[in-house]
């Protein structure tokens, strides 16, 4: 991993990515009591090459992102052609934004495991009779009917930013 302290010049420490992956693994809210503490976001490219951001109920498990989207959706559509992306959220005292690259999963152990985080989210998912999706009784109604095409992102860039003293900015690259 090579890191970069992007605050060296005005005298700030590097970020500690263990802290963070501890933050991120914990599902750690940006507040006690922040209302969006699951809000994320995702950036894809559309057709024209110009920026499409929407939030996803994106899930951080094994060192990577999820998400999950119906086929027909501007998401889908945009990663099934060009799978570059971003994702963003915010965790205990830093703003996290990772870049990768979409890739599907299919494997009806990953989305197993993955429907069950979710699941213990509050949303209850399961893996579809295909094996290959999700499904649950309800989703946002953007996603289209179920099943839903499950993405990793597999960060290969993150950069961190400190919200606390002494601040921070780190970008981070595997």
């Amino acid at each position: 991993m090579d890191i970069i302290n992007l605050g060296a010049t005005d005298g700030l420490p590097p970020v500690n990515w263990a802290n963070v992956v501890e933050k991120l693994d914990a599902g750690s809210p940006p507040a006690p009591d922040a209302h969006n503490a699951r809000t994320t976001w995702l950036s894809t490219v559309n057709e024209d090459g110009s920026p499409h951001v929407t939030a996803v109920g994106a899930l951080w498990l094994d060192g990577n992102f999820w998400f999950q989207t119906g086929s027909g959706t501007r998401k889908g559509r945009n990663v099934a052609r060009d799978p570059r992306c971003s994702i963003a959220v915010s965790i205990r005292d830093a703003d996290v934004v990772a870049e990768g690259e979409a890739e599907r999963e299919t494997d009806p152990l990953t989305l197993t495991r993955l429907a069950k985080a979710w699941a213990d989210q509050g949303w209850p998912a399961e893996v579809d009779e295909t094996g290959s999706g999700i499904t649950a009784p309800f989703n946002a109604p953007s996603q289209g009917p179920p099943p839903w095409n499950v993405f990793r992102i597999k960060p290969h860039s993150v950069t961190v930013v400190l919200g606390t003293e002494p601040g921070g900015l780190t970008r981070f690259r595997f």
